[in-house]
């Protein structure tokens, strides 16, 4: 069962849930020899209708993993959209640790939105936090495994009796109710909370407001880059695209978690395919 057009649908703050999303949707699309259509909702204009599918589509749809879960700032949104009867691949990003339960509440998010879930995947990308926490990931391994997914995604979906309704993909994960977010805690197990902390801007900025215009929030001031008006997801997008390297963060509790996450996971962890 060939389906007419292939979707990209994606959140992506520093562009490694982009890549995966678009190297699945380009392989099957290229297989089939159908229509790519892309869809970003990472800035808020994008979030101000929701997507919608077709019954002939296949929509590979992928967000980032924020501290083992979908992120909740968009779970409002994610509402919103509507599947129609199409068939889809929840993808997660995480950064190294662990997905934990961010595939299954992606996959269930989908099918309570009218999508049917036919495979589903979590990779690895660069941690948000991190330049050096999976640098580099997804690499042109990441990139392979991800074609090879598409491949068998693609085989199997074509085995599908036109009209065939499948079940939910069985992926990992804690069915309804998930697990909590993850906490990090010091050492002494005192529970760290970064929920209001924002990135700090150096002398080498020139306001150029890349910053700006790349925060997932709409929360950095364009005419004064230095000026928060909403929150801090802690995405990375503002530190990682801003080329003269002048926002950081210095919060005690930020620094202790991100090293802590630098030294406790900085074997190379492994992606989970579910066909």
């Amino acid at each position: 069962m060939r389906k007419k057009r292939v979707w990209a649908v994606w959140f992506s703050g520093t562009d490694t849930t982009k890549r995966i999303v678009n190297a699945i949707a380009d392989e099957i699309a290229g297989l089939w020899g159908a229509e790519r259509a892309d869809y970003d909702f990472t800035l808020p204009k994008m979030r101000e209708s929701g997507f919608t599918a077709e019954a002939d589509d296949l929509v590979v749809f992928g967000t980032p993993v924020y501290a083992g879960r979908v992120p909740n700032v968009l779970l409002k949104y994610l509402a919103t959209i509507r599947g129609n009867g199409a068939l889809a691949i929840p993808v997660v990003l995480f950064g190294n640790r662990n997905f934990d339960d961010a595939l299954i509440e992606l996959r269930d998010i989908l099918e309570d939105t009218g999508f049917h879930t036919v495979a589903g995947a979590a990779f690895v990308g660069e941690h948000s936090f991190s330049r050096v926490l999976a640098a580099g990931r997804p690499d042109e391994a990441d990139m392979k495994e991800a074609r090879g997914f598409a491949k068998k995604a693609a085989e199997k979906i074509e085995t599908l009796s036109e009209g065939a309704i499948p079940v939910p993909i069985e992926v990992e994960g804690t069915p309804k109710p998930y697990r909590g977010y993850y906490q990090p805690r010091d050492r002494k197990g005192t529970p760290i909370n970064i929920l209001k902390v924002r990135p700090l801007t150096n002398d080498n900025c020139d306001n150029c407001g890349i910053c700006a215009d790349v925060c997932p929030m709409g929360s950095i001031d364009r005419e004064n880059v230095r000026e928060y008006t909403g929150i801090c997801i802690k995405c990375g997008a503002c530190i990682k695209k801003c080329p003269k390297q002048a926002k950081y963060y210095e919060d005690a509790g930020y620094l202790y978690h991100q090293h802590e996450l630098e030294e406790g996971y900085a074997r190379r962890a492994a992606n989970s395919l579910f066909v």
